[in-house]
């Protein structure tokens, strides 16, 4: 890996989708980094999956909540932003102003990259926000028992273990494949750092990387590639699965062992704590398998990432961007 020059603005670049993302943006937004988030295109459910079925556009959800997270202006503006609509209309109902604002910008911007660019200058965003692909992907799934599911809410309330994904643009009929714009891939290429995750491993982070030159682009750049391993596991996706799994699921669906380093959480979740009702989709907490990681290459960072709230269980924003920014200056030997 190269060394990150003196005086050099350490660039990292953050891939994934959910409610994971923008908790290590948030964290990332006020250090002395440049950030840019890629982001999922594939989620079809919620306001995102009826706005998609409308008019074909890019599932604004997940860009929102980044947008959202990276954003300078005021509390007030952001809380108007991110307001779902409650009343018993039939097309407003269940909405979030931001998805409609997207929607309508990627109609005015012909196309969702440059309408986010847009945004993200009239939201003083700190940084960069790049939709992984600047159309909407459909997200399929091959399960164990030989079963072929596509549509990513299709495949999460399958409950069924998954062997394999791929994804497809949602208007393949003219044969070409999924591609990132070239804006993704020359960030990936020119970073100092690519940080992947936390989120859903087979519905937010591989959608991202079964993008063919996203994938390469992965494989490929000299930047150290980190993989925050979630804390708990999901039900219907990672039941069972060790943190050496998470990698290794990883690794298969890239060809190779691109994973250099690891975040594990340490602290016990009080079992106690968790309401497996609300957070339906969590399980059990991830077990650590240490030399299944060593086997597979991987440096692991293992700490106390936990933080509760809510009755659930989440990611230390403070603690994960403490550790991501001493690997930078480890890599640097000039970083504070």
């Amino acid at each position: 890996m190269t060394k990150i020059e003196k005086f050099h603005r350490p660039k990292v670049v953050v891939i994934g989708g959910g409610t994971g993302l923008p908790v290590i943006l948030k964290g990332l937004r006020n250090k002395n980094v440049d950030i840019t988030a890629v982001v999922t295109v594939a989620d079809d459910g919620g306001s995102s999956g009826v706005l998609r079925n409308y008019i074909n556009v890019v599932p604004p959800g997940d860009i929102r909540n980044v947008l959202v997270s990276m954003s300078d202006m005021p509390e007030l503006t952001l809380d108007i932003f991110q307001y779902r609509f409650d009343s018993s209309d039939s097309f407003f109902a269940g909405h979030a102003i931001g998805n409609l604002i997207i929607a309508a910008l990627a109609e005015m911007k012909s196309g969702v990259f440059e309408a986010v660019q847009e945004l993200s200058k009239m939201m003083k965003v700190k940084g960069h926000v790049y939709p992984a692909a600047n159309e909407p992907l459909v997200l399929n799934a091959e399960f164990f028992d030989g079963t072929v599911i596509s549509g990513e809410s299709e495949i999460t309330s399958a409950h069924s273990k998954i062997k394999r994904v791929w994804v497809t643009p949602s208007n393949a009929e003219d044969g070409h494949q999924a591609s990132a714009v070239a804006e993704v891939i020359e960030a990936i290429m020119d970073a100092d750092q690519i940080v992947i995750g936390p989120g859903s491993l087979f519905t937010s982070i591989l959608p991202n990387l079964m993008i063919n030159n996203v994938g390469q682009a992965v494989c490929e750049t000299q930047a150290e590639v980190i993989y925050i391993c979630n804390i708990m596991t999901q039900l219907g996706e990672t039941d069972a699965m060790t943190d050496a799994d998470h990698v290794r699921i990883l690794n298969q669906h890239l060809g190779r062992d691109f994973v250099n380093t690891i975040l594990v959480n340490t602290k016990e979740v009080p079992e106690d704590y968790m309401d497996y009702h609300k957070w339906n989709e969590l399980s059990k907490q991830v077990v650590h398998d240490f030399n299944g990681l060593r086997e597979q290459n991987v440096r692991v960072i293992s700490n106390d990432f936990l933080r509760l709230e809510d009755n659930g269980a989440f990611h230390d924003s403070k603690m994960v961007v403490s550790e991501l920014m001493n690997r930078l200056h480890a890599a640097s030997g000039i970083l504070k």
